[in-house]
């Protein structure tokens, strides 16, 4: 495998990349002096992917909600009967997995014995091991974690949001699916997701560390074990998504000291991609700040008022096919806070931004994507969460040159429609 070099002047940071001759994409950032070395695996293959046409055939696929999620956790079975965790404690790794709406991952992190422990994630995220024995135990298990989140107030705050937004996007399914879906997951299932998603050519591996790149990138090729690429991509299937919002409140009782909401904006602007998407992301970074940072009017005026304390926060989430903002806390009044973000949109849809908070907020984004490079852990995520959508990170300093005033402008007037928004809200039992 050849690697190819490129270097980020405006960070001076390094990269070694190559795709193997499975379709594997590697990706290798040394950082000379760190102590630890984060590796993780990843597919683009999530909870929101239950319907797709594998390459070669024709017939449509779909599989029981929560697969991806099932399939994460039987990974770590293996066809000897051995512990994977056990392996990589030998080694002094600890490792660990997830699965999102969009990607599953597998990762470790170590101090020493790098090699032996990227041979061992290699080796298992490749030798899937599904008995009916060993499947029919897990739904027992997922079974209860999914009881357990049922009744999680931050959990169920949040998803009750993603129902308010979405119509039919499968994006507001749980992403370990629910007790009923789960309980017709079979062998066949799994290794029929496993076939397709697991392909090497739909995978990326990202290391971060004091690594010699050329070594690593020897034991990633002699790790990889006979796969096929696929010759075209995965064709996944969503249903047709309407602009409107399905609801605009949710309100359910559970055991929380205090009452949770979550509100945001439906994002219909979608189906960037690249550089794009990239530069769409740092606009909603530099707008959410703006808005709702700690240095905005509107946080200091729901603060002084004691709606709002430290657990006020918000995200935006992003993906070629979707997009959501996302505003969050505690609040002893969670309607008041919705209306007074609203009418804050709707002052500033009439007064307009402010330009200094804009070339102020803008320099922050610049520090925490600076910041972000110095953890390992958080430098891997993210290459891979990017890669994963087709942006490279290390285009960041080149897109966040090119974001003006008047693109922030534009994108606070097509993402903050207030018809276009919606309150969830998770109050104390009674």
């Amino acid at each position: 495998m050849e690697l190819n070099f490129r270097k980020s002047t405006a960070v001076d940071e390094e990269l070694y990349y190559g795709t193997h001759s499975s379709g594997l994409g590697v990706y290798i950032i040394p950082k000379k002096g760190y102590s630890k070395t984060y590796a993780i695996f990843g597919t683009r293959y999530g909870s929101v992917d239950s319907e797709f046409v594998v390459p070669g055939e024709n017939e449509v696929t779909r599989v029981p909600d929560g697969i991806a999620h099932y399939l994460e956790h039987k990974m770590f079975d293996q066809p000897d009967g051995s512990n994977v965790f056990e392996k990589f404690s030998k080694y002094g790794g600890n490792a660990n997995a997830f699965t999102s709406f969009n990607m599953t991952a597998y990762l470790f992190s170590a101090t020493s014995n790098m090699e032996e422990n990227l041979e061992t994630l290699m080796d298992y995220v490749q030798s899937p091991h599904f008995t009916e024995e060993s499947v029919q135990k897990e739904q027992g298990i997922i079974g209860q974690e999914i009881r357990m989140y049922d009744d999680d107030g931050n959990w169920r705050v949040f998803f009750n949001f993603l129902s308010c937004l979405y119509n039919n996007h499968p994006v507001k399914k749980d992403i370990a699916g629910t007790v009923e879906s789960i309980s017709h997951i079979t062998p066949e299932y799994l290794y029929k997701c496993y076939n397709t998603f697991y392909n090497l050519s739909n995978m990326m591996i990202v290391v971060v560390g004091d690594i010699d790149p050329v070594k690593i990138a020897g034991v990633i090729e002699n790790s990889v074990k006979k796969n096929e690429p696929f010759s075209e991509e995965i064709k996944k299937i969503y249903p047709e998504e309407s602009n409107e919002i399905a609801k605009p409140y949710s309100e359910q009782a559970l055991s929380v000291s205090m009452p949770l909401f979550v509100t945001g904006f439906k994002d219909i602007d979608t189906g960037f991609s690249g550089q794009e998407l990239l530069k769409k992301n740092i606009e909603m970074s530099i707008l959410l700040k703006m808005i709702f940072g700690k240095s905005s009017e509107l946080y200091k005026k729901l603060y002084e008022k004691g709606l709002i304390n430290n657990s006020f926060g918000f995200d935006y989430t992003f993906q070629p096919e979707y997009a959501y903002s996302e505003i969050k806390g505690e609040s002893s009044d969670p309607k008041a806070v919705y209306n007074a973000i609203i009418n804050e949109v709707k002052r500033i849809r009439n007064d307009g931004l402010s330009q200094t908070d804009f070339e102020r907020i803008k320099k922050v984004i610049w520090g925490e994507y600076i910041r972000s490079q110095n953890d390992v852990e958080d430098y891997a995520h993210m290459y891979l969460q990017m890669k994963l959508m087709g942006i490279d990170y290390f285009d960041f300093a080149e897109v966040y040159k090119t974001v003006g005033f008047d693109d922030i402008k534009k994108r606070f007037k097509n993402h903050f429609v207030p018809e276009r928004s919606a309150l969830s809200v998770v109050t104390p039992v009674k």
